[in-house]
C-alpha cells in the first residue's frame, strides 16, 4: 500500500479498531474485603478509578465483614469452587494463606503465568517479608499496612487539666495520666484498647524484644511453642486487669470493635491502628493526637520496632478461572503499588504507604510536614533493626490462638482469674491449636 492510501485509510482503520475494541467484553475479576466505613469508601473510590483507567478489566468488590469473616468465607468459598479472584487476608491468616497450596497464586507465580512483571522490590523490605514465602519471595501482595499507636484525646486531656503533649513515653507515665483523667472525671473511659491481643500482645513483644513463640515467632517453621505465659506477658497482663478493677483501663470487646468508643470521644487513651487516622480526620468532634505506643521501662531500656499488621491480596484460583482473570489481577495489583495510589490510600486512611514509591511520594509532596504525627507509624515500625523478635508473629491457626487469648482474658476480668491463670490457660489451649496445624501440614 503506497503511503498516500495508507493514510487516507487510517481514519477508516482506526473507526474499525475502535468498533472491534469496543466490541471485546471486560473481564470481571471479585474482590472481597474487610472495609468498612470511611475505608471502604476510599477503597471502592480506588477499584472505580482503576475500572475507569483502562478498558479491559472490571474489579467488583464485597464488603464480606470483619477479617476474620473474610478469610473464613474464603476458605468455604474455595472448597466450593467459588473462590473470588482476590481475597484480602489479615496478617493473622498469613500461615493458612502460606499453607494454601493450590487455592492461591502467589505473586511470583501470578507474574509468571500473566507474564505480567509484578516488581517485589519495591515495597518496603518489612512489609514485604512478612508476606514472604520461601525463597524470599512475595506470597500476597501487601495492601493496607498498619502498626498500633497510643492515640490520645486532647479535649479529655484539658478537661483533667493535663497537656495533651506531656510526655506519655511508658506505661507508669500514661497510668499516672489516666488516674488524673478519672479522678476528674474529664472521661468515661480513662484508657482502652482495641485490637486487644495485636495491642498489647504482638506490639507488647516487639518492642520488648520478648519472644511470642520459639523457633523465631513460627516464621522458623511449623511447631513453634507458645511463650504468652512467659513473665513479660503475666505482669503486663496483670497490670491491666488490676487497672480494670480500680476503673482506669477498660476492656471493651475483641479485634475492631472498641474502635468507634474513641471515635465518639468516650475514651481520654486508646491503643489502636495507626489506620484509624481516616476515620478521626472525617467524623472526630474533638482534637486528637497519636503517639509511640508506650514501653516498660522495667523491661527495656529503650523500646524497639513495632510490628504492621493490616492485609494483604491474595490472587485465588478457582475452577475454570481464565488467563484474562489472572491478568486483570495482575494489572490491578501493579494499579495499587503506583506510587501516586499507594500515597492517596495513605494520606485518606493513615495506613502507612507500602512502598518506597509511596513513601518518597508522600515526603515530596509535604505531607507529613503538613499533618504532624501523619509519619509516627512508619517511624515507630523502622526505628530500631529489626530482630527475630520484633519481626511479627507467623503462626498456624493464629486467628483461633487470638481469640483463645481473648477468652481467657475476659475470663480473667469476669471470675477474678490471675494473670497467670489467665495466660497458662491460654498457652495450653493456643498450643493445642498451633500442634494441630503443624500436623496437618505433615499429612
Amino acid at each position: 500500500m503506497k503511503r498516500r492510501t495508507l493514510l487516507a485509510a487510517a481514519p477508516a482503520l482506526a473507526a474499525a479498531a475502535a468498533t472491534a475494541h469496543a466490541s471485546v467484553p471486560r473481564t470481571t475479576i471479585t474482590l472481597w474485603h474487610a472495609m468498612g466505613g470511611q475505608l471502604g469508601q476510599t477503597l471502592q473510590g480506588m477499584i472505580d478509578a482503576f475500572n475507569k483507567s483502562q478498558t479491559s478489566v472490571t474489579v467488583d468488590a464485597a464488603y464480606k465483614g470483619t477479617y476474620a469473616e473474610v478469610l473464613t468465607a474464603t476458605v468455604a468459598a474455595w472448597r466450593a469452587g467459588k473462590a473470588p479472584s482476590i481475597a484480602q487476608i489479615f496478617d493473622v491468616g498469613t500461615a493458612e494463606m502460606v499453607a494454601a497450596g493450590p487455592a492461591t497464586l502467589d505473586v511470583w507465580q501470578l507474574a509468571a503465568k500473566t507474564g505480567i512483571a509484578i516488581d517485589a522490590a519495591r515495597y518496603i523490605p518489612a512489609v514485604r517479608g512478612y508476606y514472604g514465602v520461601a525463597g524470599g519471595k512475595m506470597g500476597g501482595a501487601p495492601f493496607n499496612s498498619s502498626t498500633a499507636l497510643m492515640w490520645i484525646n486532647e479535649d479529655a486531656f484539658h478537661r483533667a487539666g493535663l497537656d495533651p503533649a506531656m510526655d506519655l513515653a511508658t506505661w507508669p507515665q500514661v497510668v499516672k495520666a489516666a488516674r488524673v483523667i478519672k479522678a476528674k472525671r474529664a472521661a468515661e473511659i480513662p484508657m482502652m484498647t482495641a485490637w486487644p491481643i495485636w495491642t498489647q500482645f504482638e506490639q507488647f513483644a516487639a518492642i520488648h524484644d520478648v519472644p511470642f513463640a520459639t523457633l523465631d515467632n513460627g516464621f522458623g517453621g511449623p511447631d513453634p511453642k507458645l511463650l504468652i505465659d512467659s513473665a513479660p506477658f503475666v505482669k503486663h497482663l496483670g497490670m491491666l486487669l488490676a487497672l480494670q478493677k480500680e476503673g482506669v483501663f477498660k476492656y471493651e470487646g475483641r479485634d475492631g470493635a472498641p474502635s468507634p468508643i474513641f471515635y465518639a470521644g468516650r475514651a481520654a487513651i486508646s491503643l489502636d491502628s495507626s489506620g484509624i487516622y481516616g476515620q478521626l480526620k472525617q467524623s472526630a468532634k474533638f482534637g486528637f493526637r497519636d503517639a509511640f505506643l508506650p514501653y516498660h521501662p522495667s523491661l527495656i531500656k529503650s523500646p524497639i520496632n513495632s510490628i504492621i499488621g493490616g492485609a494483604a491480596f491474595w490472587t485465588m484460583t478457582a475452577p475454570g478461572r481464565t488467563l484474562a482473570e489472572y491478568r486483570g489481577v495482575a494489572q490491578f495489583l501493579n494499579y495499587m503499588a503506583l506510587p501516586e495510589n499507594d500515597a492517596h490510600w495513605s494520606k485518606a486512611t493513615g495506613y502507612i504507604p507500602v512502598t518506597r514509591g509511596g513513601n518518597a511520594q508522600l515526603a515530596k509532596e509535604g505531607f507529613y510536614a503538613a499533618n504532624p504525627g501523619t509519619d509516627l507509624a512508619v517511624k515507630q515500625l523502622t526505628r530500631t533493626k529489626v530482630t527475630p523478635y520484633s519481626a511479627g508473629v507467623r503462626l498456624g491457626g493464629m486467628a483461633e490462638v487470638f481469640v483463645i487469648i481473648e477468652e481467657e482474658w475476659e475470663r480473667a476480668i469476669q471470675n477474678g482469674n490471675s494473670a497467670k491463670v489467665a495466660l497458662t490457660n491460654a498457652a495450653r489451649r493456643g498450643q493445642a491449636v498451633i500442634d494441630r496445624f503443624a500436623r496437618s501440614m505433615r499429612g
